[in-house]
């Protein structure tokens, strides 16, 4: 256990951001999962407010470092590629 003031300051704080990382991981798989979802049906409408909101999701967790680059990379340009076809 932590011995001092600012040591107990940190487990809070760790303990706070842990919650908002893994917020943000499950937000970013469940609009995953509603992509695929939209890709299954096929509807361009579906496919394209899913991607939108992924895209929006993924850019957002970049910018806190929360998801590598190149995974976030990786996944916007399936989601491009799934709008062009």
């Amino acid at each position: 256990m932590a011995n001092t003031k600012s040591a107990l300051k940190y487990i809070r704080k760790t303990e706070t951001r842990t919650l908002r990382n893994r917020q943000v991981k499950s937000r970013l798989k469940t609009l995953a999962k509603k992509v695929d979802v939209a890709t299954a049906s096929g509807n361009k409408d579906e496919i394209l407010v899913a991607t939108r909101a992924f895209i929006s999701a993924l850019d957002k967790a970049a910018k806190t470092g929360l998801v590598h680059a190149n995974k976030i990379a990786r996944h916007k340009a399936r989601c491009a590629a799934l709008l062009a076809a």
